[in-house]
């Protein structure tokens, strides 16, 4: 009985391990013979890594090649909890990751203990001197992720023109948006094979294309003298406790930009904390009603269509004027003016009826040709095209008040480049703030040249502006706080009310205040513009004073020499002698 017990448990054992090796069998020879696409694709998806290479971002730099942007290397520090603790040192780790990185121990000690996990960040974005002293440690558990960012080693300065890029490298604001298809470069790819360590087969590498750096995109405007305008600004702000303040500097033969700034502003290394109203260039982003700056425009108009002439004598009715039922004011009483007075002394009342005299049709195209009510199309995102409506839905009333800079909305861009115009013989040019993009071998993939947009008043209707202009900035001119020691400037002050619920208000106003600079020959075109000063709101108190500051700066940093002072005196004198 027993041998015939043990046979049968042997017989039953070799039969369940034939049954097994004919299963392994049958399903080996299914595997090698068997069609099993579906398997073929799993193993070759594993076999098979596609990898992108990444690039950094292309580098900004001002015109005298000043890095303003640039990609920095930096470093993610992570840990691998399970092995921390299973040191035995996770104590003396997590104070020395919380004192190495500036981190609250509470907060380091939370992502340490977790024994059940094998990664944790505890800091992204670090400095690559910090995470070297931190690998010099030793640390168990301890690892690092190499990573770049983007980096503005100026902090705030520029920071409306510059824009940023967000976390993932995407140009978001500034010449970061409008250049970004040029800065990122393009990612390469490489497709290959990797055997069961994850090691690459390097004979097995199908597709490998190198990534392309981005490119370099240099500025036309001047790190130095940005700097003078924004500190300018600063005390401008504490000065007049004003809502907000901007200014340009643009040159007037080309229309490049050397200067743009605005406050408030914020650091674009810092964007996601920055208010969205800090954020705002309001240079080209906010628009208002210029107020007697847009005289310029007038009086351009009218003299280029030779329906006035510098010593015609205008009634300026002694400060009050009834036009269609409604009264027109000065800031001043005026009786009898000549028309280079009127323009001295900002007479709205003599604007008002030399625009009457042009006729609604001729204001309008001049208008336009000034670029009023359209975008300049300068290479920044964010740029108001302004307010000029058609002549379809002006009233009875804006003729006059659109010549006293009411009725429209302008940006600063708009009118300084106006003023440009007029200081180059009447010739707009397309102001820009980029000069060219520059690729990783020293390419120039994309120039950036000057482009004359039109010519809306003729040369000598141009030259004697500047030289009406330059007037306003004598002795009983309202620009007089204007003037720089050695140097003629044209240019002209403007104070607009606020429009508000109902008309305008009594106490916000917005002071400017436009320049040419040296009047003889232009070089430079500035724009000041302060937002709700306190108490002080004219032009020729607050603005005037901060043009003065730039400009006196600007022309002796550029080297602009002064005009010798018998040709000064001759190019200011001619309109004085024709008035007496």
């Amino acid at each position: 009985m027993i041998e015939r017990g043990q046979r049968w448990r042997l017989l039953l054992v070799i039969g369940v391990i034939a049954l097994v090796w004919t299963g392994l069998g049958a399903r080996l020879a299914y595997l090698h013979l068997g069609a099993n696409d579906h398997l073929r694709e799993r193993i070759e998806s594993i076999r098979t890594v596609e990898n992108d290479i990444l690039v950094g971002r292309g580098r900004i730099l001002d015109r005298t090649g000043n890095i303003m942007a640039l990609d920095l290397a930096l470093k993610h520090v992570f840990v691998d909890p399970k092995m921390v603790l299973e040191s035995g040192h996770g104590r003396f780790i997590t104070a020395q990751l919380a004192r190495m990185l500036e981190l609250d121990p509470a907060m380091v000690a939370s992502k340490v203990n977790r024994p059940d996990r094998r990664f944790e960040y505890v800091k992204t974005f670090v400095h690559q001197d910090v995470a070297a002293d931190i690998r010099s440690m030793g640390l168990n558990g301890v690892h690092f992720e190499d990573v770049s960012a983007r980096y503005y080693p100026r902090g705030v300065l520029l920071s409306h023109v510059l824009g940023f890029s967000n976390l993932e490298g995407v140009g978001s604001a500034g010449v970061e948006q409008r250049f970004d298809r040029y800065l990122k470069g393009v990612p390469g790819l490489r497709i290959t094979e990797v055997d069961g360590r994850r090691r690459e087969v390097y004979e097995r590498r199908g597709v490998d294309i190198k990534p392309q750096e981005g490119a370099d995109v240099f500025l036309t405007i001047d790190q130095n003298l940005q700097y003078f305008v924004e500190r300018a600004l600063d005390r401008a702000m504490v000065d007049h406790s004003a809502k907000g303040a901007w200014a340009i500097v643009q040159h007037v033969r080309t229309g490049e930009i050397l200067a743009m700034a605005a406050r408030p502003d914020f650091d674009p290394n810092e964007y996601r904390r920055a208010p969205e109203d800090h954020r705002l260039n309001r240079t080209i982003g906010f628009t208002y009603e210029p107020g007697s700056t847009f005289k310029v425009a007038v009086f351009a108009a009218a003299f280029n269509e030779g329906l006035i002439t510098p010593d015609e004598i205008v009634d300026c009715e002694n400060g009050r004027w009834i036009h269609n039922g409604r009264p027109l004011r000065d800031f001043h009483p005026y009786g009898k003016l000549t028309i280079a007075d009127a323009l001295k002394k900002s007479s709205n009342i003599a604007a008002a009826k030399i625009a009457l005299e042009l006729g609604e049709e001729r204001l309008y195209n001049y208008l336009r040709a000034f670029g009023v009510g359209r975008t300049t199309g300068i290479s920044l995102p964010g740029e108001e095209a302004g307010i000029l409506n058609p002549r379809n839905r002006w009233t009875s009333l804006s003729i006059s008040r659109i010549a006293m800079g009411h009725e429209v909305a302008v940006t600063s861009l708009q009118l300084v480049n106006m003023l440009s115009a007029i200081g180059n013989n009447g010739f707009l040019m397309k102001p820009r703030v980029v000069n060219k993009v520059v690729n990783i071998k020293g390419e120039t993939v994309v120039a950036v040249s000057d482009e004359v947009l039109g010519r809306p008043i003729r040369g000598e209707t141009a030259r004697l502006m500047t030289r009406l202009l330059a007037r306003i900035t004598e002795t009983g001119g309202t620009g007089a706080r204007a003037r720089v020691d050695g140097y003629t400037v044209a240019g002209k002050t403007g104070t607009a009310q606020k429009p508000v619920r109902g008309g305008y208000s009594d106490h916000d106003n917005i002071a400017s205040f436009m320049g040419l600079i040296p009047a003889e020959d232009p070089q430079l075109s500035i724009i000041v513009v302060v937002d709700e000063p306190q108490p002080e709101h004219t032009g020729g108190r607050v603005a005037a004073p901060v043009y003065q500051e730039i400009a006196s700066q600007a022309v002796r940093y550029l080297d602009i020499p002064p005009v010798p002072q018998d040709l000064a005196a001759r190019f200011t004198a001619q309109y004085v002698e024709r008035t007496k």
